[in-house]
């Protein structure tokens, strides 16, 4: 018998890490055989083996198009129920949901660490976040969710915190890499890294909520100057942080890049990735980082941190302590990326390619 699938997620684009695992859920279960249809936002323009509904938000506001692309759903649910409803977003009623993004309230009570008083005000006054809070709650709790996967066992421990729910319902998998994809790239690095210097790499937009700020300041304290740091993404604050590091006397050690369209250049000439998030559920470039053969430094609350080894990478206890980050970085620059680590680092997270994770979801769903 044919199982029919409806897989929710309001953009279906190439771009990012969640529309990444829709696209490779959905084609997988069609390869499984069963009968997929993605619901989503438009515009969608590809041809694709499976069905797609897209539908085109008329609504102004952010919190108008979540209610808006909630009642598309569910309007479309009602009238042709499946087996399985697997969620990418925040829906009220799911059989299955990949947490990908974390928990809403988690991430609120994490912005407190780095956000001034006056921007907490502001967000209880936002009428999205209550929205968000309250689907969010509706969907962990329903009573026809059979299966909530969580991409580390931080969000679990947070879900099991804040929320009335079956223990047994959540699986923990890990995000994957596209391993295999990286290969000619990780072959290719010692053609372009010729830094004569250790080479720190920071990735991300966002900066403050990233962690620039503590891991400047970690690297302020570095007896042994011999270092650079390339900063890759987008902030509208940058001119702030690059103040900051003029402050602390390390401006001729960073450069700020800005955004890049391709980020592999970066990782192939860096020894090691910084990943100070005050808060990542799991920060897909932890493993793409690794899949290059990096050492990776990472906060406790980057989900990420919990498929690093003592050879792999360390975690900085305490992103409030300049002398936590300190020692997380001393450790890294006494694992500069050789041949010999590289290959080791990189064998290290074979077992994270997707192939593999994508089958461990088709035999939760479909068992």
């Amino acid at each position: 018998m044919t199982r029919s699938v409806t897989i929710l997620k309001s953009h279906f684009t190439k771009q990012g890490g969640a529309e990444k695992y829709a696209r490779r859920l959905a084609f997988a279960l069609t390869e499984k055989g069963c009968k997929v249809t993605v619901l989503t936002t438009a515009p969608v323009e590809e041809n694709f083996p499976f069905e797609v509904i897209a539908t085109s938000l008329k609504s102004r506001t952010s919190v108008s198009k979540v209610w808006e692309f909630e009642g598309f759903c569910e309007k479309y649910l009602r009238a042709h129920p499946t087996d399985i409803v697997f969620g990418l977003d925040r829906n009220r009623c799911q059989t299955h949901i990949r947490a990908g993004s974390g928990v809403h309230k988690s991430y609120l009570e994490h912005r407190k660490s780095f956000e001034p008083s006056w921007k907490r005000f502001r967000h209880m006054l936002n009428p999205l976040h209550s929205t968000l809070l309250h689907i969010e709650k509706m969907g962990f709790e329903h009573p026809d969710l059979k299966v909530l996967f969580t991409n580390s066992h931080l969000v679990k421990d947070e879900i099991l915190s804040q929320f009335i729910i079956d223990p047994e319902k959540i699986c923990v998998i890990h995000n994957g890499v596209e391993w295999a994809e990286w290969q000619l790239s990780f072959d290719n690095w010692q053609k372009v890294k010729i830094n004569p210097h250790f080479e720190f790499l920071f990735l991300g937009s966002n900066f403050e909520r990233k962690g620039l700020r503590p891991l400047l300041h970690g690297l302020a304290r570095l007896q042994d100057k011999n270092f650079h740091l390339s900063v890759v993404g987008k902030d509208k604050n940058q001119k702030q942080f690059e103040r900051l590091a003029h402050k602390l006397h390390i401006s001729s050690h960073v450069t700020f890049h800005g955004p890049q369209k391709e980020i592999t250049p970066f990782l192939q000439k860096a020894d090691s990735l910084v990943i100070p998030s005050f808060y990542d559920p799991f920060a897909n470039v932890t493993v793409e980082a690794l899949s290059m053969g990096l050492f990776v430094v990472s906060s406790k609350t980057n989900g990420g941190s919990e498929v690093l080894t003592s050879e792999t990478g360390c975690i900085i206890e305490s992103l409030a302590d300049p002398q936590a980050v300190q020692k997380a970085l001393e450790i890294a620059l006494a694992h500069p990326k050789t041949p010999a680590s590289a290959t080791a680092i990189r064998n290290a997270v074979q077992h994270l390619d997707f192939s593999m994770q994508l089958n461990t979801y088709l035999e939760k769903c479909l068992s």
